[in-house]
Order: structure tokens, then sequence, then C-alpha cells
């Protein structure tokens, strides 16, 4: 069984909340809330590729 990797889960967590605050902010008609969550979408998905391939770079899973 392989390890957990509790770093990339987190960036995964968050991400999956940041989609979750794209669709309340849609419920909230908030144009601001949308534009703010597909921003942070895109930060934390990208912090989270980079991570893993500097992970991947040292050798590490």
């Amino acid at each position: 069984m392989k390890n957990l990797n509790v770093l990339m889960l987190l960036f995964a967590i968050a991400t999956t909340f940041c989609i979750m605050l794209i669709g309340i902010a849609i419920a909230e008609r908030s144009m601001l809330g949308i534009i703010l969550s597909i921003i942070a979408v895109i930060i934390v998905t990208g912090l989270g590729f980079t991570t893993k391939k500097k992970m991947r770079e040292n050798g590490r899973p």
C-alpha cells in the first residue's frame, strides 16, 4: 500500500473547496465572488502542480 501524501491531499481539498465557492458565488449572484473563486482555483491548482514537479525532481514520490 502506498503512503499517503498529506501535502497533495491538502492541495486537492483546497481546490475542491474553491470550486465549491464558485457554486456558492453563483447562487448568491456575486460576480466578484465568482471571479475571485476562479482565480483561487487556478492559483491553488498551479501551486499543487508546481509542488509535485519539485517533489518529483528531488526524488520524492
